[in-house]
């Protein structure tokens, strides 16, 4: 079974190393080290990322095909002309995506707001969330 540090456990979630040393000492997750450096069952991560996954609300209001969502903050939006590049962080997941100027005004783009982005094939959707 492989087992993962801390720091890379973190990674693999999205978090920072404290708040895996945080579940491991709330019994959320556990280590699998007696001495020396902690480590993370593999297994135990892979269901607590599946936890994870279903905690976040799907506050959609429509239904839509795509299932790989990412929820996550705008760090960039770019309007040049009739395009938009948009640029969002959810996790260790950096999304890229180019819209139509009117998209990412309509949406109230901005820097630190919240979005989705919905990830099909070659295509990126944003939505406001």
């Amino acid at each position: 079974m492989p087992k993962f540090r801390i720091s890379e456990a973190a990674e693999l979630l999205g978090v920072s190393d404290d708040t895996v040393r945080r579940w491991i000492d709330s019994g959320r997750l556990t280590s699998t080290a007696k001495s020396g450096p902690q480590e993370v069952d593999g297994k135990a991560l892979a269901e607590l990322a599946i936890e994870i996954a279903k905690s976040v609300p799907d506050d959609r209001q429509t239904s839509v095909s795509a299932r790989n969502r990412f929820v996550g903050l705008v760090t960039r939006v770019d309007i040049q002309g009739v395009a938009a590049i948009v640029e969002i962080q959810s996790g260790s997941h950096h999304m890229v995506s180019m819209i139509t100027a009117d998209s990412a005004r309509a949406l109230g783009l901005e820097v630190g707001s919240r979005a989705i982005t919905s990830v099909k094939s070659t295509d990126v959707v944003v939505e406001k969330g």
